[in-house]
């Protein structure tokens, strides 16, 4: 891991800026987090926009997790941002677009060629990252997985034994193969759900919901757009990586202690 930029951000949170083979992210570690108090990791997922026009929001949302005790990290999604343009996914995103615009409806086939190839790159590039983010002293297991492609969030929690508990955001195509995986996943799940987010489908998202193989899963459902997630679901996301990444101290019992 090369890294790029070291600052402490104002609320005392350390940002590194870094590349791994060549693929652009971040590092974020709160102020308590040394060798010899290492803290649990959360991977931040983000869309297909580009960490430049996402890291606004990631930051904040890397904030918000350092102040619950977590370290947070995530990495340039294949073919977007400043990495190098993927042809294959840049006629598919195209076809996408001119299908909307003119009314049609998403077919099976373009979901699949639109999501598939992008984790089966992204997800091998996540697992080497870490590699690379929990051989840091500061940085120890579990790990969690929080928004970003649904898709990917899923195929990373049921390939990567690392990963202990997994937050999805629905919003995003799904390819049927991925809701087959999905009846696999065993992990906690807490997945958010924007009621009128326009352009996705409510169903499908519900329909995934359900699918889930999950003993313990929840669906957080609010009003409002893609864009309009109440400050609330971030307090209930933050409560469900506590219950399930932070180790609770072993007790001795009033028998050892005589």
């Amino acid at each position: 891991m090369h890294v790029i930029s070291d600052q402490l951000l104002d609320d005392h949170v350390r940002e590194r800026a870094f590349t791994l083979d060549g693929i652009p992210g971040f590092l974020w570690t709160p102020a308590s987090a040394r060798a010899t108090a290492p803290v649990p990791l959360i991977l931040l997922g983000h869309p297909t926009l580009g960490l430049p026009r996402m890291y606004p929001r990631l930051a904040e949302r890397a904030r918000h997790c350092a102040a619950q005790g977590f370290a947070t990290a995530t990495i340039e999604l294949p073919g977007c941002g400043n990495r190098p343009s993927r042809p294959d996914m840049d006629r598919t995103r195209a076809e996408l677009r001119r299908t909307l615009q003119a009314g049609r409806p998403v077919t099976d086939d373009l979901v699949d060629r639109l999501v598939l190839p992008l984790i089966e790159q992204a997800v091998p590039e996540c697992r080497a990252a870490l590699d690379t983010l929990l051989a840091l002293d500061e940085i120890d297991g579990p790990v969690g997985c929080s928004g970003g492609i649904i898709s990917l969030g899923i195929r990373l929690a049921t390939t990567d034994p690392r990963i202990k508990a997994v937050g999805l955001f629905a919003g995003s195509y799904i390819p049927h193969a991925i809701v087959e995986e999905a009846r696999r996943l065993t992990l906690p799940a807490h997945v958010l759900l924007q009621w009128d987010d326009q352009g996705n489908d409510r169903q499908a998202a519900l329909d995934l919901f359900d699918a889930l193989g999950s003993q313990e899963k929840t669906l957080e459902a609010n009003m409002g757009g893609h864009t309009g997630v109440p400050a609330h679901a971030g307090d209930c996301a933050a409560r469900f990586f506590t219950r399930h990444l932070t180790r609770t101290p072993t007790r001795t019992s009033a028998a050892a202690t005589g």
